[in-house]
């Protein structure tokens, strides 16, 4: 029954989200609004971390098995995504270099801040 009622909390904030994308005309994702919602519920205590803990983590923990549906979906889009091959490929490599890098600069950053002498 608790997960449920965790699920049933995040729900809700996807449902405002869903919400708030048809009243806001900007070309946001209603995803994107739940979660700014939620993060604002939890940053003013509003909703507490321990109210959705337990579900966020099962969420978490399946991620991969979520994309797997969408990943399979693109094969059938191939003869679309085909001629544009190299430039997709080339933004994956590109953006996950940048990703890697400026996690390790925030990272580092950080560890620095606190006082890490090993950074």
């Amino acid at each position: 029954m608790k997960y449920l009622k965790q699920l049933l909390i995040i729900l809700a904030f996807s449902l405002a989200g869903e919400l708030l994308q048809t009243v806001i005309p900007l070309p946001i994702p209603a995803a994107i609004y739940g979660f700014i919602l939620l993060f604002l519920a939890l940053l003013t205590g509003l909703l507490k971390p321990r109210h959705i803990d337990k579900t966020a983590e099962f969420l978490i923990s399946i991620m991969p098995v979520l994309f797997v549906a969408p990943a399979v979906n693109l094969i059938s889009y191939f003869d679309v995504i085909a001629p544009q091959l190299v430039p997709i490929a080339v933004i994956v490599v590109v953006s996950t270099v940048l990703v890697l890098g400026v996690s390790g600069l925030v990272t580092q950053a950080l560890l620095k801040k606190e006082g890490n002498e090993n950074a």
